[in-house]
């Protein structure tokens, strides 16, 4: 046990340091929520519910995996004055709604006598495009496309779309083509703008209420990038199993919700720490229900701590953990401490972390010092978490600073 110890705390060592000195060019691994995919010309007539998938590569360049304060010469010292948060661990069910319509990908159409084309890329519309206006009218979902597209088909006229990629807005024209086969006008692409999966409530500010969840950023499965929201809600989720994890395979948490169930707060924000936004009512745990201190990333510590977590309908429930390693830092990153799972019981129903554990708080000598992240795919008993003051932090909960000399 002991060997094992300190070799997944060396291993974990070395990755941040690779993190360190490889970033940007080494892919970070993020997770993402699952979201159907339709032809644009149809739409569904509500949302597809899926789990969330993770260990998905995608490069991080807006942020530094590591930064440490230990050669700094400084110490970096927050505090709350006074300010509490109280813990989540609750699974829910997770909804957005994208920031237009995103291109998920291109399909071929088979008009009279032509070389099947795709006109949306002809268009020069790319996968992960985003398509805010057609012929200058907003659009915020998917039906709202097939009445322009009929209409320009049938009158013989081009589209104008306006697309944002990146942080460009560009417009473009684009022709609808005749299906042969479906009679009906397509322009090729595939498209949608909803997404809906599951996760791990972190904390929630009873004064403010103000919550964070997930502790990572939702991304889009196919586009590989960061998903853009216009708005977004919360509800209560129920696990219905669990899918072991193992060396090389990830577990899962398999869990129920509705898309009409009553939303128990907004998504205003989705980042790399996180989705955030405010709760409507108070939610429970039944383990850490009063509101506890958060712990800075300096004050952190190897050694045990716990996690709360849903393994069973909405049950939440403490499992031993260790902090294997922690890096104090002074700027905001998305890994800040190595954790391996030590619980019995916990490794008996999952295997260690699983999909839809993310934000999952962790606590230690009854403070909040961060939340569940990542799992390692090839020893899903250890995994990443981030440190709490970054989620708080984009949460919008105020924290006042000082820089002192370390002595």
């Amino acid at each position: 046990m002991r060997i094992r110890k300190k070799l997944t705390f060396w291993i974990g060592l070395l990755m941040m340091l690779l993190a360190v000195t490889l970033t940007p060019t080494i892919p970070s691994l993020q997770m993402n929520l699952s979201l159907p995919v339709v032809n644009a010309e149809n739409s569904p007539n509500e949302w597809t519910t899926l789990p969330v998938f993770s260990n998905t590569n995608m490069q991080s360049n807006t942020i530094s995996e590591f930064s440490s304060s230990k050669d700094s010469g400084e110490k970096v010292d927050a505090s709350l004055k006074n300010k509490k948060v109280i813990p989540g661990g609750q699974s829910i069910g997770v909804q957005l709604h994208t920031l237009g319509v995103l291109v998920v990908g291109h399909h071929l159409v088979y008009g009279d006598g032509e070389s099947p084309q795709s006109p949306g890329e002809k268009a020069k519309i790319y996968v992960g495009d985003v398509i805010l206006k057609i012929n200058d009218e907003t659009i915020h979902g998917m039906s709202e496309i097939k009445p322009f597209v009929e209409e320009a088909g049938k009158k013989g006229n081009k589209l104008k779309v306006t697309i944002k990629r990146g942080n460009e807005t560009l417009d473009t024209f684009l022709e609808p083509v005749m299906d042969a086969k479906e009679e009906e006008y397509r322009i090729g692409l595939y498209i949608r703008d909803s997404a809906a999966g599951i996760g791990t409530m972190t904390f929630y500010d009873p004064v403010s209420k103000k919550y964070g969840a997930l502790g990572h950023i939702i991304s889009d499965m196919d586009t590989k990038k960061p998903i853009e929201i216009n708005n977004g809600s919360i509800v209560h989720s129920s696990v219905t199993s669990i899918e072991k994890g193992d060396n090389g395979h990830p577990g899962e948490k398999q869990a129920r919700f509705s898309v009409k169930d009553f939303k128990i707060g907004t998504i205003t924000k989705n980042s790399p720490f996180g989705i955030f936004g405010k709760l409507e009512q108070d939610l429970e745990n039944g383990k850490y229900d009063k509101p506890m201190p958060i712990a800075l990333s300096h004050e952190v510590k190897e050694g045990p701590a716990k996690i709360l977590t849903v393994v069973e309908d909405k049950k939440v429930e403490a499992f031993d953990v260790e902090i294997v390693s922690t890096i104090p830092q002074k700027t905001p990153a998305i890994k800040g401490m190595v954790i391996q799972i030590t619980d019995k019981e916990l490794l008996n129903k999952t295997g260690g972390i699983v999909q839809g554990m993310s934000g999952s708080p962790i606590i230690q000598n009854d403070k909040i010092i961060g939340a569940v992240t990542h799992v390692f795919v090839n020893d899903p008993t250890s995994g990443y978490g981030v440190h709490i003051e970054w989620m708080l932090q984009d949460a919008g909960i105020q924290m006042v600073k000082s820089s002192k000399k370390a002595s």
